[in-house]
Parts: structure tokens; C-alpha cells; sequence
């Protein structure tokens, strides 16, 4: 199949509505026989997909072709979208669609959109009978005796072949839903109350899907089959990413999405009230909300902006929230996090420094931590003139000044979970370490090149450094631990980062289509652009690789830019102009050895090790059990090493034991200090690096040439 004409015009037909179907709790109908709502694409729907697609096609950074290979990508992207699970599909639905995997890039080109409201429309349909089904499978008895499981990491799964086998699935997740309950406390009673209202709920929220919503998704999943930071914001989205972009609005801070009938957390809001809690986590899913004290309303199965628009709230005010965590893998034991509501300051983003003590063959040294959360400026005060704006650059000089009054052996910038942020500070805040130069280059999709440096005419501070970053630092975090290194600057500590190196701008649809009323369109966030570092490297897909790792929860392929499908790949341009102020030398492998004798009796990074082992092989679980007895087993083994461990701690700082594993949540412990296994080694790290500097004679240039896989 040639790819299509953008031009071409052909007619839309629009699907017919049917009848809203009456359906009773406890119905077990066969399966295509309920008649549902059937919905169609609105009339301006077929021009803003064609428009959508040559702007992609045209001015995204990729320039993707509309093939059939490209076309089996978006039809399984969309796919994916509707059932990950693949609980609601049959594989004669699969075999049904198959007709169009091959013909959804003459349907882009056209604005054709009879392949994806036929599709979406068969999901609603298969969706009702599956909680028609649900809902009847709670009149009848349930035996937590039985050795049974459930599969719940059905990524690899097949489609089930018919009825029968999808019934069976179905009833070792009502089985679930209701064992979870039941561990969680709730009588009988309870149990059937909740999951009734929880699966009508589920119900009445997709009989409540509009046409927008599925024009939405199958726009996201073209967008998402072209690259990974393309996506498409419908009018009610797009307020709500405007809203998150300034963080204006007040409530936890979080960005949210859905995955089947689950809220999930995609990232926190750096200083925001989730993030300042370290009660909530990336991939937590969000199952009950409540106002204050009042009872916790159960969102399974809910709309997001329905469960965004609960969660937000006037500043100051509480919001509990029911959350199963990430890290308790398939046992699904969910805990209450209570948090405050707020508008995210300037000042709680904003850089802070400390001084870390560390004793070192026998006498005390004193490092400096400036933790950098974001790069931000208040761009509005610069332009208005205020000679006093607030920016990353201009805060961290000052705080640079007071750790030099202090005297500290060493600086650690500490960049983990840093996002990013201004492109411009990143530059400016490598210039207080290295003076005046070339900081990244950024490409453009023909080879233009642009490159941002630091203006600084004199380096703040020439001291021992560290860079300290994980797999969340990203985007600005990565051009400023990725100028340091090839500088030779400085040590970068930790975990290969994000890998983020492009660059995105925001096309909106209603200026470009001239809607007949206001905000009928959407808009497009599509990347335009890749960052290279100074040696010519992209940052885009590898990240910065650290010179000294650090253990890590996450596999690089299961986090980070590198997981992501269609991501843009990793590559080199020529090197720019620029002189390395710093050498390492031949310190690196003493370093290491240093670096692994010391962990292998350090208490904080034996229960680290003792952490990634029991979150990979949770990882590794595909099943979970329904047997009562073994649930309450592993829930009852897993609070008691928790315990331990907390104890332990307790312990080694002369502080008294606590008495049961609830007590952890209450007391809290305070992250950013004595716990905090990774700074502390960053800091010994840190001065084993100053030390054998200062004797080594012999140096030799380490460029990040050697940091870079060929």
C-alpha cells in the first residue's frame, strides 16, 4: 500500500446510534447480543485529524511516513490502549479488526474515522457485559480456601478464545477485588455493598464516553506510534496540562492517568504535597478519594477528570486518598496517604543547601549539598526588569558563596528526580563551575544547529565536585550533568539518567483550524528538536552514564527514555569548540574499588540490596494468589521485615523500638539525612576523589567519549 496523498479527500460515513440497552445486576447475557450506544465522530473531527497528521508528518522532528508498517503500529498502539489487560477483548474481536491493521494510514491522511469509533464501540459493548457479568458473580458463594491464583500480568497473555475462558478470568478478578476487601477488614456485607457500586460505577462511566474521548485516544495512539513525547490534548485536556505546566492549580500535585479502571500516578510535581510527603510514587494507582475525614468515595472504574476534579481542592484543605502501591506488587494491600492541599511556591522549588558531616579515616570533613528540585526562572520578573528575579543560577551562586564561607572539603549538586526546567539555567549553572563556554547543542529536524553556553566570565567555584543523579533526572538535569562530565569538571555519581533529549513545542488547534466556537479543537505537543552534548553525543535515549554507579532499583530497560516504544534513537553529531578545565586522571578504577569495599558493610546499602532483590522478584510475579490463608501470610511476613529493618535503624541511633509496623508510617523518618544511603556514599566518594587528586601526579584526560556505547 502506497502512502497516502494528504490532499485526498474521500466522504465520512457516520455511524448510527442504537438504542441504550436496559441491563439488570446479576444479568449474565452472551456475549454480542446487548445492544449499547453506538458513537460517532463529531463533523469537525474529520478535518482536525487531517490536519493533525500532516503536522505531524510534515514538521515533526521524525518526518514519519505513512505506511503499512506504520499503520499496524498505531492499530495495536490502539488496541493497547483500549484493553492492556486484554480482559474485555475475545480474539474473534481481534480476528474482526484485523481488516483495518493495514489501512489506518490511508484513514489518517483522509480523516477517515470509521476504523476507530467501529473499534471503540465494540470495547463499550464488551466492556458492559464484563461487569454485567461481575456484577453477577456476587450473589454466588466465594471459597478463600481454595489453592487457586490469578494471572494479572497479562502483557504476554493471549486474547481469550471464547466466553467461557473469559468468564473464568473474570471470576478469579471478582474473587480478588473481594479477597482484597476482606483482608483489608470489611464483612460480607460490605464487601458485596462495595463491589456492587464500584461495578455499576464502572458502568455508568463508560455508558458516559463521548465522542471526544474516543477521537482522543486513537489520536494519542498515532501520536504515540510516531514518538513517545508526541501527544495530542483534547479542549478539556489541554486546560488541564496548561494548568499542570504552570502549576497553578491547588491540589497534591500530581499528573495523573488512567490504565484500565485505575487512576495512576505518571510523575509528581517536584516540592509539590505529594511529592513532600514520599508517601506517593510513580505507577501508585489511586483507588478511593475523600474529602477531609469524611468516608472514602471508591473511584475504580471512573473517568480521570472526574477523579481529578475530587482530588483537587482550595489550598490548605485535606484530601485523603486510597492508594496500592507500586512497590507492593501483584498482593494489591492498599494504605491511606492524607495530604494537604497547596499552590507549589517558587520558594519550595527553589535550591537549598546543607552541610553533610562525614567522618573520614578518623577526622570529620564537611561536604556542601545544594539540592536542586527544578531549573526554573521567573521569566515574567526578568522581562519586566526586576533586577532581583528568582533563577536557579542567581540562587545557587549565592548559596555556592555561603558553603565557601563554611570552608567545605567538597560540593555535591544532588539532581535526582529533577525533571528538568529551563534550558537557559541549565546553561548559566554549568558557567558557575567551568566560566564562559559552549554548554549543549541543540539540532533541528534540517540540520540546523543552535549552541547554548554560559556567558560567566569567572568560575564561582573550582573546588572538588559531585554531580549526584538517578533514573528520574531529565531533560536541563542531563545537559548539566552532561557538561560537567565532558568538562572533566566533576564526578557524576548515581544512576544513567532519564535519557530525555528533545525538544517539544505546542501547536494550538484552534488557531490554525478557526474553530466555530471557542476551544473546539485540541492541541499537538510534538518534538521539533534533539540535544547533543558538547563532544558531539546525544543525551536523547542513553542519558548521562554515570563514573561511579550506584544500585539501583530499576533495569534500564524497564524505566527511562530507553523503555519507551518509538523513542528517538541515540546519536552524534560533530563536536563543538571547547577547552576541558578539569582532569580527572587515572582515579576512577581506585575510586570504584573504594566505592564497592565500603557498601559491602555499610547497613543502609544491605537493605537497599535487600530492596531490589524483593522489588525484582515482585516484578517477576505474573500471579497473584486467592487462597486467604496465604495472603494473609505473605502480608503478615512482609510487615514483620519492614519492622525489623526499622528497628534496626532505631537501634544504630539509640532511639526506642516501635511496636508495630503502622507505627513506621506515624513516626516518619527523614529521608534527606542519616538515611540517606546514596548521598553519604556520594560524599565519601567525593573526598576519596579529592585525596587522590591532590597525590596523583600523573593525570590523564577522561573525556565522556569513554562514558558514551559505541
Amino acid at each position: 500500500m502506497k502512502a497516502v496523498s494528504l490532499l485526498k479527500v474521500l466522504g465520512l460515513a457516520l455511524l448510527s446510534l442504537g438504542p441504550l440497552a436496559e441491563t439488570r445486576a446479576g444479568d449474565e447475557p452472551e456475549l454480542g447480543r446487548m445492544p449499547v450506544p453506538a458513537l460517532a465522530p463529531q463533523a469537525y473531527h474529520k478535518q482536525e485529524n487531517r490536519y493533525i497528521t500532516a503536522l505531524l508528518t510534515l514538521y515533526h522532528y521524525k518526518k514519519p511516513v505513512l505506511n503499512d508498517e506504520f499503520s499496524a503500529q498505531v492499530f495495536d498502539n490502539y488496541v493497547d490502549s483500549l484493553d492492556p489487560s486484554k480482559s474485555y477483548f475475545l480474539a474473534e474481536d481481534l480476528r474482526s479488526f484485523e481488516a483495518y491493521r493495514q489501512r489506518l494510514d490511508e484513514a489518517l491522511g483522509e480523516g477517515d474515522l470509521v476504523p476507530a469509533y467501529a473499534i471503540h464501540n465494540r470495547f463499550i459493548s464488551r466492556w458492559l457485559e464484563r461487569y454485567d457479568y461481575a456484577l453477577g458473580q456476587l450473589n454466588k458463594p466465594m471459597d478463600f480456601t481454595v489453592d487457586e491464583s490469578l494471572v494479572v500480568d497479562r502483557e504476554d497473555a493471549s486474547w481469550p478464545a471464547n466466553v467461557n475462558e473469559l468468564n473464568e478470568l473474570w471470576r478469579k478478578r471478582v474473587k480478588n477485588d473481594a479477597l482484597n476487601l476482606k483482608l483489608a477488614g470489611k464483612s460480607s456485607t460490605e464487601i458485596q455493598d462495595l463491589l456492587r457500586k464500584r461495578y455499576q460505577t464502572a458502568k455508568k462511566q463508560m455508558l458516559q464516553t463521548k465522542s471526544e474521548d474516543v477521537f482522543g485516544r486513537y489520536m494519542n495512539a498515532f501520536a504515540s506510534s510516531v514518538e513517545p513525547h508526541t501527544n495530542y490534548f483534547s479542549p478539556r485536556n489541554a486546560e488541564n496540562f496548561e494548568i499542570e505546566m504552570k502549576l497553578s492549580v491547588e491540589g497534591i500535585g500530581a499528573m495523573l492517568s488512567t490504565e484500565d479502571v485505575y487512576t495512576k500516578v505518571v510523575y509528581l510535581v517536584t516540592a509539590g504535597p505529594a511529592d513532600k510527603s514520599k508517601q506517593l510514587a510513580q505507577d501508585d494507582r489511586i483507588i478511593g478519594v475523600a474529602q477531609g475525614d469524611s468516608p472514602i468515595t471508591d473511584v475504580i472504574g471512573w473517568r480521570l477528570d472526574d477523579v481529578v476534579a475530587l482530588i483537587r481542592g482550595a489550598a490548605g484543605s485535606k484530601v485523603r486518598l486510597e492508594v496500592l502501591p507500586a512497590a507492593s506488587g501483584v498482593d494489591g494491600k492498599s494504605k491511606i496517604v492524607t495530604l494537604m492541599r497547596e499552590k507549589v511556591k517558587l520558594e519550595d522549588e527553589a535550591a537549598k543547601a546543607r552541610v553533610v558531616e562525614v567522618s573520614d579515616k578518623g577526622r570529620t570533613q564537611r561536604i556542601g549539598v545544594i539540592k536542586l528540585p527544578k531549573f526554573y526562572i521567573d521569566f515574567a520578573a526578568r522581562y519586566q526588569g526586576d533586577p532581583n528575579y528568582r533563577s536557579t543560577t542567581r540562587d545557587v551562586r549565592k548559596l555556592l558563596d555561603e558553603l565557601k564561607a563554611k570552608k567545605v572539603d567538597g560540593v555535591i549538586m544532588d539532581l535526582r528526580n529533577n525533571g528538568g526546567g529551563a534550558l537557559v539555567e541549565a546553561a548559566e549553572l554549568t558557567g558557575l563551575f567551568i566560566g564562559k563556554g559552549p554548554v549543549v547543542q541543540e539540532r533541528f529536524a534540517r540540520d540546523k544547529r543552535m549552541i547554548h553556553g554560559s556567558n560567566e566570565s569567572d568560575v564561582v567555584y573550582d573546588g572538588p565536585m559531585a554531580v549526584l543523579v538517578n533514573r528520574f533526572s531529565a531533560s536541563a538535569s542531563e545537559i548539566f550533568a552532561g557538561a560537567i562530565q565532558d568538562y572533566g569538571r566533576g564526578l557524576i555519581i548515581g544512576e544513567k539518567t532519564y535519557g530525555k533529549g528533545t525538544v517539544q513545542q505546542i501547536k494550538d488547534l484552534n488557531e490554525a483550524l478557526r474553530g466555530d466556537r471557542d476551544n473546539q479543537y485540541g492541541q499537538v505537543k510534538f518534538t521539533v528538536a534533539k540535544f547533543y552534548r558538547v563532544n558531539g553525543g546525544s543525551t536523547q535515549h542513553k542519558g548521562v552514564v554515570p563514573d561511579i554507579g550506584l544500585p539501583s532499583l530499576f533495569e534500564i530497560d524497564e524505566f527511562g527514555e530507553s523503555a519507551e516504544k518509538n523513542a528517538l534513537p541515540w546519536d552524534r553529531i560533530s563536536a563543538t569548540d571547547y577547552n576541558e578545565v578539569g582532569m580527572l586522571g587515572d582515579v576512577l578504577p581506585t575510586l570504584q574499588d573504594r566505592h564497592v569495599r565500603r557498601i559491602q558493610t555499610d547497613r543502609e546499602f544491605a537493605f537497599l540490596k535487600e530492596d531490589i532483590a524483593t522489588y525484582r522478584a515482585q516484578k517477576a510475579e505474573k500471579s497473584v494468589s486467592l487462597n486467604e490463608g496465604k495472603r494473609r501470610q505473605q502480608r503478615s511476613d512482609d510487615d514483620a521485615k519492614a519492622l525489623k529493618r526499622e528497628n534496626a535503624r532505631r537501634a544504630a541511633k539509640r532511639l526506642p523500638p516501635l511496636k508495630s509496623v503502622e507505627e513506621i508510617a506515624k513516626k516518619g523518618r527523614d529521608q534527606d539525612n542519616d538515611d540517606d544511603a546514596w548521598l553519604n556514599e556520594s560524599a565519601h566518594i567525593l573526598l576519596d576523589f579529592s585525596s587522590l587528586k591532590s597525590n596523583t601526579k600523573h593525570v590523564a584526560t577522561l573525556g565522556a567519549e569513554k562514558k558514551e556505547p559505541n
